[in-house]
């Protein structure tokens, strides 16, 4: 009796290209043409372009609902061309991911459990284009993967793939202060601000009522959910990264308090 054959694992998606150009698509008929069964999945690529933090976050926050085995190709590459390495990895977990070696992976397959990070062997990728790896080289590895060939094919060993640090939060015993790493396609302000960070807090003053505010603006209360406040009020909530925002009820915060990336929030003890 024979064994059933075992289908391509699914090949998820996120890259910085958006949704005009042609580049995505492409990518997928790569993937099509190695591996026609593996399931498709994109998860955005509408990251910023450019930025490596935000697209961290959103694979982060990602990866642990997909099907154990799949493949995660992630383009979020400001250095293509350049010395920074391509590289594959697999994970304790069972997830694998292939993309630059720029931090952009380096918080979901940490979280994951690194068991195994390779340099992608590019001398068989001899005509890839210089600035065209997530088509040329990405997506063939990715789909060879989903079809089952193993990671140690795919290049020699590293020892450790690069690490991508957060901004850090400033902390003194009453206040933290943090900032906005990413802008979400609501406006919403995203910041590295976490619940466990504001619980903390709270348990240092318990009964008080822990506020933010940006910067010099006025203090807010942190809500449960959006719909908490009325209609075009600024709020703060956690969202679902579990990390503070600062949003408007259906309205968009980045524009009405012309924040960006970087930006200071401040969580802090109310006065009694």
């Amino acid at each position: 009796m024979t064994s059933p054959r075992q289908t391509a694992a699914p090949v998820a998606i996120l890259t910085d290209f958006g949704y005009r150009d042609h580049y995505a698509g492409v990518m997928k008929g790569v993937i099509a043409s190695i591996a026609p069964d593996a399931p498709i999945i994109d998860i955005t690529h509408g990251i910023p372009p450019q930025s490596i933090v935000a697209g961290a976050i959103a694979l982060r926050e990602s990866w642990r609902f997909f099907p154990k085995r799949t493949v995660f190709l992630v383009v979020v590459d400001p250095g293509v061309g350049t010395s920074r390495l391509p590289i594959a990895i697999e994970t304790r977990a069972g997830a694998r991911f292939v993309g630059p070696d720029n931090g952009v992976m380096a918080l979901a397959a940490h979280e994951a459990e690194i068991t195994r990070a390779v340099e992608i062997g590019t001398s068989r990728f001899a005509d890839a284009s210089a600035t065209f790896h997530g088509r040329d080289i990405f997506s063939p590895v990715a789909a060879n993967l989903a079809r089952g060939m193993q990671l140690r094919r795919v290049g020699p060993a590293l020892e450790r793939i690069r690490p991508l640090s957060l901004p850090k939060l400033a902390v003194s015993r009453a206040a933290i202060r943090g900032e906005v790493l990413y802008i979400d396609a609501f406006g919403n302000l995203v910041t590295n601000i976490s619940r466990d960070d504001i619980a903390r807090l709270n348990s240092s003053f318990p009964g008080k009522q822990v506020s933010v505010r940006i910067d010099t603006g006025a203090s807010m209360a942190i809500l449960n959910t959006y719909g908490d406040a009325p209609v075009g009020t600024i709020l703060a909530t956690f969202g679902s990264f579990e990390l503070l925002e600062i949003a408007v009820r259906d309205g968009n915060a980045a524009e009405r308090l012309g924040c960006r990336v970087g930006t200071h929030v401040h969580a802090h003890v109310a006065p009694s």
